[in-house]
């Protein structure tokens, strides 16, 4: 299954997502890179089929999405992407920017909770 993931195809994709990081995604990375999160790798803008995704843990099979303003009017868009990512077994966390800058704490205790 692994001709899904980091498609070749979605690289400059990829790329141009991780150069242009909004504030919320940068702050709420900077608390799941380097394995700081209890140890678990997490991964930005990683493919996962037609999609990319904010954050993604393989061990745990868990994706992060943080929702700004490029969001907006893109509900539909959003549930079938989340639905895709969902139906191969991954399961999904989805925060606003307004939660990661105001409620940082909750954010990081809501990733954990789904931590084994």
């Amino acid at each position: 299954m692994t001709f899904i993931y980091n498609k070749q195809s979605m690289k400059e994709r990829r790329q141009t997502l991780r150069n242009s990081v909004p504030k919320a995604e940068s702050i709420l990375w900077s608390y799941l890179k380097n394995k700081r999160l209890y140890g678990y790798k997490f991964r930005r803008q990683y493919s996962v089929g037609p999609y990319v995704i904010d954050f993604y843990c393989p061990k745990l099979k868990l994706a992060i999405e943080i929702d700004g303003p490029s969001h907006i009017g893109r509900g539909k868009y959003d549930k079938e992407r989340q639905k895709y990512i969902e139906s191969i077994g991954i399961s999904f966390l989805r925060f606003i920017n307004e939660n990661v800058y105001n409620n940082l704490e909750g954010v990081i205790e809501t990733i954990c909770n789904k931590l084994p």
